[in-house]
């Protein structure tokens, strides 16, 4: 879901291969498709939000079905995925928005990771309100209102203050620091997860309670419960360097692809493949409704997509 310009809260999660035989540490082993003798073997890193899936269900089903691939998927957050890129454990990261401080020390200074091409897809983060309220309330989509609804985002979870529903902590956000320097009634509540806060805001928007969320785009559930973004202050370069200081909004951040270098270098037509994998928010927008409200295994989604949009993936195997 994700974010993406000032430092992750990283915390110390484990990598997780997602295999037929069940969960193993990446910290210890590498794809168990790695020595396999004579093996052409791909391992991409998948992060947990629905859009990231569909991008690598994909890949993976053309990287099988048309280049003869076995290829290998390991769950890993944003920060620690730059990690086992770097260390040749998992091939390729297909949906960054924007590690500066991996980027200089991987890309760089250590030089084991290159960049792969931009994804297509432009990725926003901002605080949303549902547009049910909006309508109802037009002075909500200016931050300098919020204080005068705060009340009515309270929870539970918020105390006396107005509830900022987020999703994962491991998710970048500047969310804890813009409440504090922006002086607002408002606590920062974790669901704990990109399905967790989808099923919160399922639940507001059933009851059309208000509500106010981390929120990005693209994201499939925004065509399911429409959103209205609440303008924070204006971005401008560098705003969101320091993260104790940040006071402005989130920048809209063309996603990008990385390879880890070896793999750039010696993974023949594989990684010629990723670095033309490019398509548009519609695309995986398409892809992840399938994965997330249809209930479709990812790999499933992907042939159907495939199915219906040969013109656009020929062009990334000539």
């Amino acid at each position: 879901m994700r974010l993406r310009t000032t430092s992750a809260v990283a915390g110390a999660s484990a990598l997780v291969l997602l295999t037929g035989c069940g969960a193993a540490d990446m910290t210890r082993q590498a794809s168990p498709f790695a020595n396999a003798e004579g093996a052409r073997t791909v391992t991409l890193s998948v992060q947990s939000w629905v859009g990231a899936q569909a991008n690598v269900a994909v890949a993976r089903y053309l990287l099988e079905r048309e280049l003869g691939y076995r290829v290998d998927t390991v769950q890993v957050d944003e920060v620690p995925a730059w990690d086992a890129l770097s260390q040749g454990r998992v091939d390729a990261i297909l949906e960054d928005w924007g590690h500066p401080d991996q980027e200089r020390r991987y890309v760089e200074d250590k030089k084991t990771i290159t960049p792969g091409g931009d994804l297509g897809v432009t990725g926003h983060i901002g605080w949303f309100v549902p547009t049910y309220f909006a309508e109802k309330h037009p002075d909500i989509t200016d931050w300098k209102n919020l204080d005068k609804y705060a009340d009515q985002f309270r929870t539970a979870e918020s105390g006396g203050k107005g509830q900022l529903l987020d999703g994962s902590p491991a998710y970048l956000t500047n969310d804890k620091a813009l409440v504090k320097n922006l002086e607002l009634d408002f606590k920062v509540v974790f669901a704990g997860s990109e399905a967790a806060q989808i099923t919160q805001i399922q639940q507001f928007a059933k009851e059309r309670k208000p509500f106010l969320s981390y929120w990005y785009t693209p994201q499939w559930l925004s065509a399911k419960v429409p959103m209205t973004e609440v303008k924070l202050p204006e971005y401008e370069e560098g705003c969101d360097a320091d993260p104790e200081k940040v006071a402005c909004a989130y920048p809209h951040t063309p996603l990008q692809k990385y390879l880890n270098a070896d793999f750039a270098k010696d993974g023949g037509d594989a990684a010629d493949f990723l670095r033309k994998f490019r398509w548009t928010t519609e695309d995986q927008n398409e892809v992840s409704l399938m994965i997330a409200e249809q209930r479709m295994a990812p790999q499933e989604a992907a042939e159907r997509w495939v199915d219906g949009n040969e013109s656009t993936w020929k062009a990334w195997l000539s």
